[in-house]
């Protein structure tokens, strides 16, 4: 097996890197060369407007294909993004309360419209996880209620603002992190519901988007006893296929949390977890911080076809939605700073206008 080998590539195309900071280094750019699908940005390559457009710009010009740029923007605590031009917005808390499917959409819009801006595609948002633990540490007001339906109607309006932009949405954590009174950023975390309660709360945002045709959700690194006792959610065909799938009939992509945190890392390894996540279903693994690791999820993925344990048909499954969004989301590098800040723009931020404070926990790693 060799780096440039058609089974390699194919292998490769079902990975998303994240890379250390503002320029492309030799690891990510070998690579993008060897054919991830793309890659995700943190605070740690991000800063001004016109300093991330050209990291875009120069990341999908060394590309030279279609190349997906990710990012978290939810608002609230969680934005990559900062600072003028870029609008500060409110927790999705506080645009919950508002109860207005229309600002849900308009919001969307407007995240669509930034991200687009700089060169980004995809934006993992909105969180779609219902907010019925005071105590839990690491969604709490990322979630627009904590009311299944209330979650459900806006969510599915932001998320088709940010589409009609022209930005996949992905709603996230599969199949609910909402309860959980610890954080998969750095342990394992346990729900104990049953399967009654999950399709009357949980699930309900889910299915919602589900139906909605929308372009991606992504998984929770949790186990639900439920459904799968010994298996977290990324790593259950039981969760992913039986229940994501054929339940609820998602048929968008889905992409793993990343499987270096330590939900993950403390109790598999990442081969392990990149094998075991591509037989439960997932088509696209985010690995965020090691390109060491990066490779290695690689490199088992690979093996595991060359032995036979995950059949070439499910890559090839995978490939069939990763190309779908690609066709729709896939933009070439474009110049569009100026657009930024106008008037319709500045009056939305305005009517939002919203003092954001909290620790952001998707940056739990430098």
């Amino acid at each position: 097996m060799t780096l440039s080998s058609p089974l390699y590539r194919d292998c490769a195309r079902l990975f998303m890197v994240g890379f250390p900071g503002p320029q492309v280094d030799a690891d990510f750019a070998a690579l993008m060369k060897d054919g991830i699908f793309g890659a995700i940005l943190f605070k740690r390559n991000v800063g001004s407007a016109q300093q991330t457009a050209l990291l875009c710009h120069d990341i999908k010009t060394r590309a030279g294909r279609p190349f997906i740029l990710s990012v978290d923007q939810e608002g609230g605590r969680v934005a990559r993004l900062r600072g003028a031009p870029f609008t500060t917005l409110p927790s999705m808390r506080e645009l919950g309360e508002r109860g207005d499917e229309a600002l849900a959409t308009q919001t969307g819009r407007l995240l669509a419209h930034e991200l687009r801006a700089v060169g980004f595609d995809w934006d993992f948002a909105p969180v779609l996880d219902v907010d019925t633990n005071p105590a839990n540490p690491v969604i709490g007001d990322r979630s627009f209620s904590q009311h299944a339906q209330a979650v459900a109607r806006l969510a599915v309006a932001l998320a088709r603002g940010l589409e009609a932009g022209g930005v996949a949405s992905c709603g996230k954590h599969f199949p609910g992190h909402g309860d959980t009174t610890t954080d998969s950023h750095h342990t394992l975390p346990r729900l104990p519901h049953d399967l009654e309660r999950l399709r009357r709360v949980e699930l309900v945002p889910f299915q919602a988007f589900a139906q909605a045709g929308l372009a991606s959700l992504m998984t929770a690194h949790v186990l639900f006893e439920a459904i799968e006792p010994d298996l977290p959610a990324t790593m259950s065909p039981r969760v992913l296929h039986g229940l994501l799938r054929q339940e609820l009939g998602f048929e968008g992509v889905l992409v793993s949390d990343d499987l270096e945190m330590k939900a993950i890392a403390n109790h598999y390894s990442v081969e392990e977890a990149a094998v075991q996540g591509t037989l439960a279903g997932v088509d696209l693994f985010l690995v965020c911080h090691s390109a060491e690791v990066q490779r290695r999820a690689i490199e088992a993925l690979v093996k595991a076809v060359e032995s036979g344990r995950v059949p070439r048909a499910r890559i090839a499954e995978a490939h069939q939605r990763l190309g779908r969004l690609e066709a729709r989301f896939a933009h070439a590098a474009e110049d569009r700073l100026a657009t930024l800040g106008d008037s319709a723009h500045r009056a939305l931020a305005e009517g939002l206008a919203s003092h954001v404070a909290g620790k952001d926990p998707t940056e739990w790693r430098a």
